[in-house]
């Protein structure tokens, strides 16, 4: 994935018209259960369909392939899982069930962990799918957030607009430390 040029990726999906988003969407959904990595993805959202639109398409494709990849997880993996690792699953469910939302919002907004095995990951917990969910909507859109900026300040670039850059540059920052200083506060 990190081998995709942008700009040849921009050139096709331009081509498929009213299909594009859907197109954006299936390709994120594959990408992230490839486990392959979605910030060139993130960053083509904004490249592709500018701030505004690749922000609302960006973030449908997030949320759905990661209920995907949970539910496959869940559904093949929890109780070979339990088997497996029963006591030391038993530890990670007890903090889960303690903020289950909290944990998986917190970790959407580091953007140092790759999404798709999040998702995996929480699907072998015992996080309830609302806690996820919303943990996941509401962790995704600041988390992916400064990689769209980053995609539509890269054609603002070419005009000479560095505002947008450097802001996505800001809000990476800024994201990483309140995402550590929640952690530390809701334990």
């Amino acid at each position: 994935m990190g081998g995709i040029n942008p700009e040849l990726l921009e050139n096709f999906v331009a081509k498929l018209g009213l299909f594009a988003p859907f197109f954006y969407i299936i390709l994120y959904i594959i990408a992230t259960i490839l486990l392959l990595p979605s910030t060139p993805l993130n960053v083509s959202g904004g490249l592709i369909f500018g701030f505004w639109w690749g922000l609302l398409w960006t973030a449908i494709a997030a949320v759905i392939a990661a209920m995907v990849s949970f539910a496959y997880s869940r559904f093949l993996g929890r109780k070979w899982v339990k088997k497996r690792f029963g006591i030391h699953l038993q530890r990670l469910d007890k903090e889960i069930k303690k903020g289950g939302m909290s944990y998986i919002f917190a970790i959407r907004l580091l953007p140092l962990i790759p999404y798709g095995i999040v998702n995996f990951g929480a699907g072998l917990t015992c996080v309830k799918k609302k806690d996820y969910l919303l943990g996941t909507i509401f962790g995704t859109i600041p988390g992916i957030l400064p990689f769209v900026m980053m995609g539509a300040g890269i054609s603002a670039m070419s005009k000479g607009d560095m505002l947008m850059i450097t802001l996505s540059l800001g809000l990476t920052g800024l994201l990483v430390g309140a995402a550590t200083y929640y952690q530390k506060i809701s334990n």
